[in-house]
């Protein structure tokens, strides 16, 4: 069926509004007849991945872009970069990189988005309400705003999700829809221990099972508290992004759009899945790479990036102890500057935490070219790490951490697991 285009549509296709939103709407239009949408729907926000550099073709693209005048024709956050802009010396890379990474993030700034570099856009103020359509990129922020915040998105990526931005428009098709969000299959934690559903520590562990579980459906879940947190729903989110293309997640409950089990259901008759004790095992046994669990040679956490929420807790966990073990916390330069102006970060830096802005220890090169050992509290860390950053990784809780950090050695409390 032929894409049914508005006026205004039309004329951003014909050129009416420059070169850049001409470029940007034939992307938009070639995806829809590739995805066999009817029609476009006009979002109102975005959020851009597509200013992480690869390889020089982003940049090319973004300056192309910013050539032709292209400005962004809503609320637009950007993803991380590969560079730490606030602190550069701490990326190891060539200077040709450095430049490229530079141009490609500022590229998009020019065009009118805002500077944020994070992962998690909802943490520094970017939250779109209920209902509303929005074009956004990267897998953990997606099945953010899809599940957390009820906002409708589809996967957006490189650099489809630029496309978007500058034209305020996205194909209409997937969860843009409210009749493809409905649950495919209900997941019950009831048996899951209650203390255990307490932890931080379990909800990586969670989604890393709920991804290989469910692949891309949509879930139900069942048996969560409702005390659960948005750091938790974040880190649940983010490991089942990694593991499978879960995109969004319903607890019910909880989430908006899952008050009761038959409002994500509609009364259907679905399959159910128990959350086990062997599969929490399982994909805890999965999130840890390395051959033995005596050695550690450095820390990361932090993906998704930060909260200040967690970094309260660190704070705590860290009492006035100094840290032995490198320990790098990736964060957002908003959630960066609330923590200098309380007096905090320079609290952590004195402890010995090296605070990351802009990026991640994943995606650019900045720890120790040696290798080793890597423990995370991240899911998504976990899953990466040893493929983007050559060391074997660890799995534990935040305090798990901090106290192997302060020690110098392995230390983790295995009685959370005991089911």
């Amino acid at each position: 069926m032929p894409l049914n285009l508005t006026q205004p549509e039309r004329d951003m296709l014909a050129g009416t509004h420059g070169d850049a939103t001409s470029m940007a709407m034939r992307i938009v239009v070639a995806t829809a007849d590739l995805l066999g949408a009817e029609s476009l729907v006009e979002v109102v926000s975005a959020h851009i991945d597509g200013c992480l550099h690869h390889g020089d073709g982003g940049v090319e693209f973004a300056e192309k872009l910013v050539r032709g005048g292209g400005r962004v024709a809503v609320p637009t956050t950007l993803n991380v970069g590969a560079l730490d802009l606030l602190h550069p010396e701490k990326i190891r890379t060539t200077p040709h990189n450095t430049d490229m990474a530079r141009r490609q993030m500022q590229a998009y700034v020019q065009m009118g988005a805002e500077a944020t570099f994070t992962c998690a856009p909802y943490q520094v103020g970017h939250e779109p309400g209920l209902g509303q359509q929005v074009a956004w990129g990267e897998s953990n922020a997606i099945a953010f705003v899809n599940s957390v915040l009820g906002a409708r998105t589809e996967r957006y990526g490189d650099f489809l999700d630029a496309c978007c931005a500058i034209t305020g428009r996205a194909p209409l098709y997937g969860l843009h829809c409210a009749e493809n969000r409905v649950a495919q299959v209900i997941v019950d934690a009831s048996a899951v221990p209650p203390m255990l559903k307490e932890r931080d520590v379990f909800y990586p562990v969670l989604g890393t099972w709920l991804g290989l579980q469910v692949g891309q459906d949509i879930a139900a879940i069942v048996g969560l508290p409702k005390t659960v947190t948005r750091d938790q729903l974040k880190a649940l989110g983010a490991a089942a992004a990694s593991t499978g293309a879960v995109a969004l997640f319903h607890v019910v409950g909880v989430t908006p759009e899952a008050p009761t089990l038959e409002a994500v259901t509609g009364g259907a008759d679905l399959p159910r899945v128990a959350v086990s004790a062997a599969g929490i095992r399982n994909s805890l046994a999965r999130l840890s790479t390395a051959a033995s669990d005596d050695q550690v040679d450095a820390i990361a956490v932090g993906s998704p990036h930060f909260s200040l929420q967690e970094f309260d807790s660190l704070l705590e966990l860290l009492g006035d102890r100094r840290l032995r073990v490198p320990f790098y916390v990736c964060t957002a330069r908003g959630t960066l500057h609330s923590l200098e102006q309380r007096g905090d970060a320079a609290r952590l830096i004195r402890a010995g935490v090296e605070i990351i802005a802009d990026t991640c220890v994943v995606v650019t090169p900045i720890l120790p070219a040696k290798g080793g050992v890597l423990m995370t509290n991240s899911g998504k860390f976990a899953h990466y790490g040893p493929s983007n950053t050559g060391y074997e990784v660890l799995y534990g809780s935040l305090e798990d951490c901090v106290e192997s950090s302060v020690h110098g050695r392995v230390m983790r409390n295995e009685q959370v697991w005991s089911w």
